[in-house]
């Protein structure tokens, strides 16, 4: 440390983006970066586990020097490294997690490990000072879907999930199956802008369940069905109306989403509420939350853009946490595919 600061180090390399990021105290970012490998898996229409794996090798070290060369700091003033150890992709955590390692042994500072989610949620916490718990988190990206009501700091309970695929992996899905490249989220929403969301009556899975719980597979399934269906008539000549079925998409799965945030506040009576994960970033679901928590009292927490997907400033401000809660990892941290940190109802 210098000069009394308590500056972390913030690792994350779970999927296909590399990021780092020095922290000052809970919520003050100091400087990050990113390198994104979006370029690399684009070709292959979703991430490709052993090239995310050797990109994060590549460029793990430049970008540790870019980081204090732009922020104007030393190893020497890093108070604590937070790596996300999980869940993700194995061989991407485990890049981050054994350079993590090998920093800590060599700067002799204290290490902590971190659940990727719990960062996810340390976001909003991150962009919003007065965000304070209780309060429920709407955790929706390509791997996870997920309403979590965060009790205190370390201490969640898991309200539901989706039974099949993540929100964000749908929507990869559905751009594939039009043809629009990879990733799906950004490109659907920019093409629905132009669509009419009424178009296509794309179904709203498990909209009427007393569960909070997410289903996606049979919208995929409703959008196939569609394409192939205009495409055998030779609707428009042959061409598909795109936007239509992007606007009539995202619908769809805004509702869905809605319907359960809508849900888990009946059942908690909690009306303060965050959205985290990559699909917080589509302007759909952004511009529903806030007008609806506006008409009905919510207290709605939605992070910046940049904060949305993947990011070390997060894992940094998650793992501050940790550590001032009195958690440690030591050099026999192991990444963890799988690793849940969710208390479940019942």
């Amino acid at each position: 440390m210098s000069g009394g600061k308590f500056i972390t180090l913030g690792i994350e390399t779970s999927c296909d983006d590399t990021a780092l990021a020095l922290l000052e105290g809970p919520r003050d970012t100091v400087y990050d970066v990113i390198s994104s490998q979006i370029a690399d898996h684009s070709p292959f229409g979703g991430v490709v586990p052993e090239l995310a794996s050797r990109k994060h090798q590549e460029a793990f070290l430049p970008l540790l020097g870019a980081l204090f060369e732009g922020a104007g700091m030393t190893p020497a003033e890093v108070s604590l490294i937070a790596v996300t150890a999980g869940p993700g992709l194995m061989g991407s955590l485990l890049v981050g997690v054994m350079a993590a390692k090998a920093l800590a042994q060599a700067w002799e500072t204290p290490l902590v490990g971190v659940n990727h989610l719990e960062g996810h949620i340390f976001a909003n916490i991150l962009a919003h000072p007065r965000l304070e718990p209780p309060f429920l988190c709407l955790i929706v990206s390509g791997g996870h879907t997920e309403i979590v009501l965060a009790r205190g700091e370390g201490k969640y309970l898991l309200l539901g999930a989706t039974r099949d695929d993540a929100a964000g992996e749908a929507y990869d899905k559905a751009a594939k199956a039009l043809g629009l490249g990879y990733p799906g989220g950004p490109v659907i929403e920019r093409m629905a802008r132009d669509g009419n969301a009424a178009a296509f009556d794309f179904p709203v899975a498990l909209k009427d369940t007393k569960d909070v719980e997410f289903s996606f597979s049979g919208l995929k399934t409703s959008l196939r069905t569609t394409v192939g269906k205009l495409r055998e008539s030779g609707a428009a000549g042959g061409v598909l109306p795109v936007s239509d079925i992007c606007a009539s998409f995202q619908r769809a799965v805004t509702e869905s989403l809605m319907r359960k945030v809508r849900l888990a506040i009946k059942k908690t009576g909690i009306k303060r509420i965050a959205v985290s994960g990559g699909v917080a970033a589509n302007s759909s679901l952004r511009g529903a939350l806030a007008s609806e928590g506006k008409i009905k009292g919510w207290d709605v927490f939605i992070p910046s853009l940049k904060h949305c997907t993947d990011n070390a400033a997060m894992i940094a401000a998650a793992g501050y946490s940790a550590f001032m809660r009195g958690e440690r990892s030591d050099l026999s941290l192991t990444p963890d595919p799988s690793w849940e940190i969710w208390e479940t109802a019942g």
